[in-house]
């Protein structure tokens, strides 16, 4: 059996793959593992793929969203791809089109992103954020005030947009403290919500009811823009929002007008539709807006468990057995 490493910056497999990671590949599969391939190789020498059977790869994947290719086409005897990172939207179309199996680290992934959201959410609710910056401001006292008229971690409301693996993981997290969960999501049945510990809710119930929100919605057209002006408006006094998702599903200018209104209420973003904001944005000047640079998911010794995952898959299908993360073509047409 032959595999290679797939990836146009060589930097990523080893970020992602640890020498560790590489031994048990090696014991697995005949994969040099000190060499990456890239699309500058796969162009060079198009009839040189022919026997790999097996494809690993991350971040940097041939394929991205400006180039349409289909590097697939280089693997005509490919059985399967593991990819030890999150989304495989920009790049998976043509391998599954070639019958070529798809495994993604996505919920790998999804377990950095739910542990940061829980840790938001919990500081939230004791107005942690906004009133550091009162005390580093020298009104001490009033952050005092300030903090104290949050509801604090009991019978909280967190309401959760999107209930999708990570979603998920947000309540199952945060389930052993005494919390409710009210949760949006088109593709779930009420039951399957109730099963969660959770209330399904609209939007506006959500926006209106919940000290703590928090988006998770998948990064598809659908749900482009459907966060709007009109929700943000309906929020409680001293809400927070947080969005780990993707900035696409937030109307920005009508976030950043409630929010330059309403400075009671506060914004933890993660994300934004352009990353980084333009200079000179609301985004860095409004002080009830927390702004992070997209570092909720995989990083440092995270990255690890990515391709642990993929390994372990691997052996999965070497043996047989039944897989846990593969991407059909159902579940691309859902993914972000």
């Amino acid at each position: 059996m032959k595999a290679i490493f797939l990836a146009n910056r060589a930097a990523t497999v080893d970020y992602v793959y640890s020498p560790e990671a590489k031994e048990r590949l090696k014991k697995l599969v005949d994969i040099d593992v000190n060499k990456v391939y890239c699309q500058e190789d796969l162009e060079a020498n198009p009839d040189g793929f022919k026997d790999v059977e097996y494809i690993f790869s991350t971040w940097s994947m041939p394929g991205g969203t400006e180039d349409k290719d289909d590097f697939a086409r280089y693997f005509p005897n490919a059985k399967a791809l593991f990819y030890a990172a999150g989304s495989v939207k920009y790049f998976g179309q043509h391998y599954l089109d070639k019958g070529i199996r798809l495994f993604s680290a996505f919920a790998a992934n999804a377990i950095p992103v739910a542990e940061f959201t829980m840790a938001q959410i919990l500081l939230a609710n004791k107005g942690y954020f906004q009133s550091v910056r009162m005390v580093r401001r020298g009104h001490y006292d009033r952050a005092v005030e300030y903090s104290k008229s949050h509801t604090g971690n009991y019978d909280s409301k967190i309401g959760i947009i999107g209930a999708g693996m990570i979603g998920r993981k947000v309540i199952q997290l945060l389930k052993k403290f005494s919390l409710q969960f009210y949760v949006y999501d088109e593709f779930l049945p009420k039951s399957a919500i109730k099963a969660l510990g959770a209330k399904k809710a609209t939007l506006e119930e959500i926006f209106s009811e919940c000290d703590v929100i928090s988006n998770h919605l998948a990064n598809v057209p659908a749900t482009v823009g459907i966060i709007k002006e009109e929700h943000f408006r309906l929020m409680k006094p001293n809400t927070v929002f947080i969005n780990t998702g993707r900035g696409a599903q937030v109307d920005e200018p009508g976030m950043l007008k409630t929010l330059r209104d309403r400075r009671d209420i506060c914004a933890l973003l993660d994300v934004t539709i352009d990353e980084p904001p333009v200079e000179g944005s609301d985004f860095y000047k409004l002080d009830n807006i927390f702004l992070t640079p997209h570092i909720a998911g995989s990083q440092a010794n995270e990255v690890g468990r990515m391709a642990e995952y993929m390994i372990d898959e691997f052996e999965r299908v070497l043996a047989d057995k039944q897989t846990q993360y593969e991407i059909t073509q159902e579940k691309f047409e859902k993914m972000a």
